[in-house]
């Protein structure tokens, strides 16, 4: 299964609200990833809370561009799940 965001919802401090096409939704924190070129300007949280799901990416995006990988929001929010952990192995989000 290819996996998919089908709903995110700013939540405040960076953290959004994300269902997958899996069926499992969560909170994803993503304030620490906020450097570089493209994800910085995120900073200004007027313009982080204005994500929305790309129809054609079926990920998050904003509005200057940036998006992230389904995978890399969903390693995120269920990193801590024992069951996933092989998953997230081969994806190479763990050694």
């Amino acid at each position: 299964m290819i996996l998919h965001v089908t709903h995110a919802k700013y939540v405040g401090d960076y953290r959004v609200e994300v269902a997958f096409n899996d069926g499992r939704k969560g909170v994803a924190d993503l304030s620490g990833l906020l450097r570089g070129a493209i994800l910085k300007p995120l900073k200004d949280k007027s313009l982080f809370s204005q994500l929305r799901v790309d129809e054609e990416l079926e990920t998050i995006a904003w509005p200057n561009g940036a998006d992230l990988a389904p995978e890399y929001i969903y390693f995120q929010i269920f990193k801590n799940e024992k069951e996933l952990q092989e998953k997230f192995r081969s994806w190479g989000y763990l050694a």
